[in-house]
Formats: C-alpha cells, sequence, structure tokens
C-alpha cells in the first residue's frame, strides 16, 4: 500500500535571505497535498490552549497524521543540520506536529497576538510550515523590532527585549488587527507567501507574524480557510 503523506523526491531545496537570516522553503513537498486536506478534513480540531487568555495561536489546531510527522522529520533532520550549521551531536527533540486554523477575529485577539513574536530563544529552535492554502492568505513576515535592532531573539538578548517590548505595548496598546508590515514599533524585512503545498522552515528566533487575510482567511473549514500544518524541531544535548 501506498504511502498517502510520501513527500516529492528529490525536493528542489530554495532559500531566500530575510533580514540577514537563510528561509529554506521547498514548493510541491508533498506528492499527493489532497490527502493531506482529506485528513484535515477528518481530524478534531480544537482551540489553542493560549486562546481564552488571548496569547499563542489564535485559532483552532488538530493533530496531523504521525506518518506525515514521520516522513517529514526523516527528510528534515539532516537538511536543517546542513543548511542551518547545527553541530551532528546535538539530538533532535521534536515537539507538535498539527494542523492549525487561524479564527478569531480581530477585535478579540489580545495585545500580545497583535504583534510579531518569536517561538523560542534558543539557539537551534526551528519552525516548520506547510501551507496547504493558497496566496490570497497571506503568508510569514519577519520583522526587526525598531527600539533594540533585534531581528533575532538570543538568550542573552531576550530579558532585555522582553522588558522594552512589554514596556512598549503597557504604554501603547496595539491596533486591533493582524500584524502584516511595518509600524512605529516594527519594521517589516520581508515575507514568505503563502503558497498551496510549499514548506518552508526558519529559525523560531527570528521576530515573525502570519500575515492574515482577515476578508478570507478567518474560518474554521480546511478546504477554504487558512489551513498549515505547524511543526516545532530543537536541537541539544540529549
Amino acid at each position: 500500500m501506498s504511502d498517502p503523506y510520501a513527500l516529492r523526491m528529490p525536493p528542489v531545496i530554495q532559500s531566500v535571505d530575510i533580514g540577514g537570516h537563510p528561509v529554506i522553503f521547498i514548493d510541491d513537498f508533498l506528492e499527493d497535498p489532497q490527502a493531506m486536506l482529506d485528513a484535515a478534513c477528518l481530524a478534531k480540531f480544537e482551540p489553542y490552549p493560549g486562546v481564552s487568555e488571548k496569547k499563542g495561536y489564535p485559532g483552532i489546531r488538530a493533530q496531523a497524521p504521525a506518518d506525515y510527522s514521520a516522513n517529514l522529520t526523516a527528510l528534515l533532520d539532516p537538511l536543517i543540520r546542513v543548511n542551518f550549521g547545527i553541530p551532528e551531536q546535538l539530538a533532535l527533540r521534536k515537539s507538535i506536529c498539527a494542523f492549525s486554523l487561524t479564527t478569531t477575529p480581530e477585535q478579540e485577539l489580545g495585545p500580545l497576538q497583535r504583534t510579531p513574536h518569536f517561538d523560542a530563544s534558543t539557539s537551534h529552535h526551528m519552525a516548520v510550515l506547510l501551507y496547504l492554502c493558497d496566496e490570497r492568505h497571506g503568508g510569514t513576515g519577519f520583522y526587526r523590532h525598531n527600539a533594540t535592532g533585534l531581528r533575532q531573539i538570543t538568550p542573552e538578548t531576550r530579558e532585555h527585549y522582553l522588558d522594552v517590548y512589554y514596556d512598549e505595548i503597557n504604554q501603547r496598546r496595539p491596533l486591533p488587527r493582524y500584524f502584516d508590515q511595518s509600524d512605529e514599533q516594527f519594521t517589516f524585512l520581508g515575507g514568505m507567501p503563502a503558497r498551496f503545498n510549499r514548506l518552508v522552515v526558519y529559525p523560531g528566533s527570528l521576530l515573525h507574524s502570519a500575515c492574515i487575510n482577515p476578508a478570507l482567511s478567518l474560518d474554521s473549514n480546511p478546504r477554504s480557510g487558512r489551513l498549515t500544518v505547524n511543526t516545532f524541531y530543537d536541537f541539544g544535548t540529549a
């Protein structure tokens, strides 16, 4: 029996520089992306744990197929090590692999959901995003924090960045909208457009934001909403 979540081989790996950092992407990633879309339609979506507190991912998530996760990891373990200079002796740790749909209306977003964010400040934390929606649903933007000049948050800069960031949003609440271009607090450095069946890999320590089309993307239907598959990896000592 063939694998419904097989990857198209060989993958055509492309890299772009955004704000001085590499972002890797692979188009036409899955042999049969419709199989993943069908799996999403059968999945049980639930609100992201932080939604009630207006923090974290502003929508609903469901577990992605284990076979997809295994195929993804088999390819990305060596790919990430080579393209992002991760030492071979560091062990891979994978956290979630989940379908995600953005559903929170703009006026219901909390202050922290209205600005760019970073996933983790550890040196080798990687975010992996598979788009199962098209370019009408925006993409992913990358930013520089104007007051500190930071584009990437490290263990050494994390405390200072958060002090300045929280002070800013306490003094001036961000507008109730999904962040996309520049404002007084952040400067847009570049973006990766959504494209159906496009995989994107970047360090989770980069300041970034999902660029949302609120007129179209706030939809809980996997076939018409902003459907992505989100996976996170980290590399460290065992």
